[in-house]
């Protein structure tokens, strides 16, 4: 089968499959399956690389963050970040707002997952934020937002690690000031808004509430300390990070916040093989799919065609924003990352883009996707929790995800905001 043949077989199968919402392991599978067929492989082959996929050490941290996402959420950990958030910003205008986002900012660096974080944070903050006079759409679409997954550790940034064979801990260090970048644009943002909107909604600061809610939080806020500063130590991988966030999580849970039980343990570990599997079959599939595209050439003429259109490095960044956002509406951020690096990531360091910055930008628009429709699954969550029509809160949410595409032009054409955590430690 020719090049052009197999590209369209696989790239033209999978819009389809997606246009008429088949789930997504399907819509990547079966056109890499009926290539395969097309292309008179042996069939085995399909399962062999779905397994080669998932084969991989550093893969594990990804059912590891899960878990550990999952003790840290119900144990008593979230509640715990938000009430110490309140202290430490709650006086400002606008104060529940800045706890929404400085919270969603440091639970997501305790679980690595968007969606876990707008499920945790969302279900405490949008019910207070209503009583204080907020409006639901304006919770719901700041919550959304607020909730990307950039702060270390993440699922995706892992990914992007395998797929391209960059450093995990140097995607960890790039990732931290481009997080915090955004949350202080939408505080910025919210500041604007409360004050547009004239909501007097604030607390009076108090120095020994701050500290006791600091104290009650220490252990929370020990768990990217110990995850990142481990790791780079050089005391534990990243796939040992993960199994020591687990322990950590189970003994906080259990012992100092004594929120854990047999019941809801074995609930958590139900939920945490479950959101696994799906996952590791989307990530198992994605990679035969990519195999597919490599074998047959697809690939390099993808390459070769976007590397022919890009004329320098500031247009491929450029273009490169164009196709991450795009398939961060359609397709979950895990596929796409297996589906576009092999294609993306040599014309990337071809034009001298450094492989951590170019993955921050990818792993950065892929999160913003998490808040734009049609799939848009934050804006679900959040939707859900606060008993709003979707298109409503996707309307709301408009000047949270221009915000964030703001925070993500600078940290496409100033890559020292990425790179200079990574290049202080040596990376």
């Amino acid at each position: 089968m020719s090049i052009a043949t197999t590209f369209s077989v696989l790239f033209g199968l999978l819009i389809v499959f997606l246009v008429f919402n088949v789930p997504l392991v399907a819509s990547i599978g079966l056109p890499t399956a009926i290539s395969m067929i097309v292309s008179d492989m042996n069939f085995a082959t399909l399962a062999q690389r779905v397994h080669a996929s998932v084969d991989s050490f550093t893969m594990l941290a990804i059912p590891l963050f899960m878990l550990a996402g999952k003790l840290m959420e119900v144990g008593g950990m979230s509640r715990r970040i938000v009430d110490f958030a309140d202290e430490l910003v709650g006086w400002i205008s606008g104060g529940l707002a800045h706890v929404m986002i400085i919270s969603s900012a440091f639970f997501g660096a305790l679980s690595g997952s968007s969606a876990a974080t707008c499920a945790s944070i969302g279900s405490i903050m949008i019910p207070e934020m209503r009583k204080k006079g907020y409006k639901a759409d304006f919770c719901a679409g700041l919550q959304a937002v607020a909730a990307i997954d950039i702060i270390p550790p993440s699922i995706t940034m892992i990914t992007y690690a395998v797929a391209s064979g960059t450093s995990v801990g140097a995607l960890f260090m790039g990732g931290i000031i481009p997080g915090l970048l955004i949350a202080i644009l939408l505080m910025i943002t919210v500041g604007i808004k409360v004050k547009r909107e004239k909501i007097a909604e604030k607390k009076e600061f108090n120095l020994k509430e701050l500290g006791k809610a600091f104290v009650d939080a220490v252990p929370a806020l020990m768990v990217p300390i110990i995850i990142l500063g481990g790791m780079f130590s050089g005391m534990f991988t990243a796939t040992e990070s993960g199994a020591i966030a687990c322990l950590y999580g189970f003994l906080v849970g259990v012992f100092y916040y004594k929120e854990l039980n047999r019941d809801n343990i074995f609930e958590i570990i139900g939920g945490a093989i479950t959101n696994t599997v799906l996952v590791m079959l989307i990530v198992g599939v994605s990679g035969a799919f990519s195999w597919m595209l490599t074998t047959s050439g697809a690939s390099n003429m993808l390459s070769r065609l976007l590397g022919d259109f890009a004329t320098n490095k500031y247009v491929f960044l450029l273009l490169s924003n164009i196709i991450f956002i795009f398939l961060g509406m359609f397709i979950e951020s895990v596929a796409a990352i297996l589906i576009v690096t092999p294609i993306m990531h040599p014309i990337a360091m071809s034009l001298g883009i450094n492989p951590v910055h170019y993955g921050i930008i990818m792993v950065t628009n892929l999160a913003i996707g998490l808040c734009t429709p049609p799939v848009g699954e934050n804006q679900y969550i959040v939707s859900a929790i606060a008993d709003i029509p979707f298109e409503q809160e996707v309307k709301a949410s408009f000047p949270f995800v221009m915000v964030a595409f703001l925070g993500l032009f600078i940290i496409t054409y100033i890559p020292d905001i990425v790179m200079f955590l990574p290049n202080l430690l040596g990376y």
